[in-house]
Order: C-alpha cells, then structure tokens, then sequence
C-alpha cells in the first residue's frame, strides 16, 4: 500500500482486503459484486462493470469504484484539479 497526500493505492495482493472492508467481493467470473447480493455488479461512474483486475480503487464519496485504465485516471485527474 501506498498512501501519498490523501491518495491511497494498493497491489493486487491488498485488492480483496480492501473490498471487503466495503462489503463487496469477487464473483466467479472476476467481476467485484456486493457481498450481500452476489448477483449485483459494482459498477463504475460510466455504468461499466469492473473486473478485480481492472480495480484501481475507491474515490471518496459514495463509493465511486474506479478503474485502472488510462481514461479513467485521467478523468480522475481532471477532476481533482
């Protein structure tokens, strides 16, 4: 884990840790899902579902999920700016 003024990022091997402390896990298929409905895709802000792999982290607020792929870090940027 890397924690740098109010940001937080985290390896793969930290990824189910950190979900769990959001009451969600890792369906069969890879795809993050609430713990309490395992049926029910976390989704990011543009609708899409998102892959353990693909998790880059939780933004503040009501749990925006984020994905690691290059337009989304770059909206996040914009947005912090």
């Amino acid at each position: 884990m890397i924690i740098r003024e109010n940001i937080i990022t985290f390896d793969s091997s930290t990824r189910s840790d950190v979900l769990s402390c959001f009451d969600k896990s890792i369906d069969s298929n890879g795809y993050i899902v609430e713990r309490d409905s395992p049926t029910q895709k976390v989704i990011t802000p543009d609708g899409e579902d998102i892959k353990i792999e693909e998790f880059a982290g939780i933004r503040k607020g009501s749990e925006i999920f984020l994905k690691s792929d290059l337009p989304t870090l770059i909206e996040l940027v914009d947005k912090l700016n």
